[in-house]
């Protein structure tokens, strides 16, 4: 292929991904620019993130949304692709990429499907391949993410496109790092739901949690993916099931109910 004569930016968000985001970074260094937006990490991302770039920005974290778009106001070419700490970027989608940035008559924007690697296997099924994500290649200036704290959406004045080709992810190092980042996203899925005017109650948390399960695990053939898919859906049980139980406790105010002793 012919050397790029458009340039593309990378950004990458980043909090306490020392553990990750070396690979991430190592798998975009053919891009011309390369943005880590890093929410003051405590470990040593932003220190690793500075091997491989110079645009190293701190960015206070105030949900997905907003960081996102604090993210793009750093990036300064043409064409900007998204990629996250635990996906990598590989030869085919490079060379995707750059036949798309390069070609007058493409798309405003595009979704990368996403295969995962999980317990030792590629996912199949459980909602997890293809995985599309909001559209990661986009040109700057035609999509702006919407800024709630998690889950964020996304505006595009423009058209998309879908890319052939996939990029990898590793979500879950271990069974601990799934605990987790479902005990992080529950939290900001309760002040999200709060926001938008949600009643919380423990009923809603049983039967959101319980649907969760089913349709990954059923209606999604999360079955097919053995003990890898029984896992996964236990934890979207178990992130939809704290999600409606800590907007409860939100709303309730358990803790400030202190009955009297007998």
């Amino acid at each position: 292929m012919k050397p790029s004569t458009v340039k593309l930016s990378v950004y990458i968000i980043a909090y306490n991904d020392e553990d990750k985001i070396e690979e991430a970074l190592k798998s975009v260094a053919w891009a011309d620019e390369i943005v880590v937006a890093d929410s003051h990490s405590s470990d040593r991302t932003a220190e690793i993130a500075r091997r491989y770039t110079d645009k190293v920005v701190q960015i206070d974290f105030q949900g997905f949304g907003k960081l996102r778009n604090a993210a793009l106001v750093h990036c300064s070419h043409e064409w900007v692709f998204s990629l996250d700490t635990d996906e990598r970027c590989t030869a085919e989608v490079k060379e995707e990429i750059l036949r798309i940035i390069n070609d007058p008559q493409a798309a405003d924007a595009y979704f990368i499907p996403r295969r995962n690697l999980f317990m030792g296997r590629w996912i199949r099924h459980s909602g997890w391949y293809p995985n599309y994500r909001q559209p990661q290649l986009f040109r700057k200036g035609r999509m702006r993410y919407t800024e709630e704290l998690v889950h964020e959406g996304y505006t595009l004045d423009g058209r998309s496109g879908e890319m052939k080709s996939a990029i990898w992810q590793e979500p879950f190092r271990d069974l601990s790092q799934i605990i987790g980042k479902m005990d992080r996203y529950s939290k900001l899925g309760a002040q999200k739901l709060s926001e938008n005017g949600v009643r919380g109650s423990m009923a809603k948390a049983l039967l959101h949690g319980v649907w969760a399960f089913i349709r990954l695990y059923v209606f999604q053939f999360g079955f097919l993916d053995g003990w890898a898919g029984f896992i996964i859906a236990l934890g979207n049980f178990e992130g939809t099931f704290y999600r409606y139980a800590k907007l409860a406790e939100m709303q309730e105010r358990w803790n400030e109910r202190k009955p009297p002793l007998k």
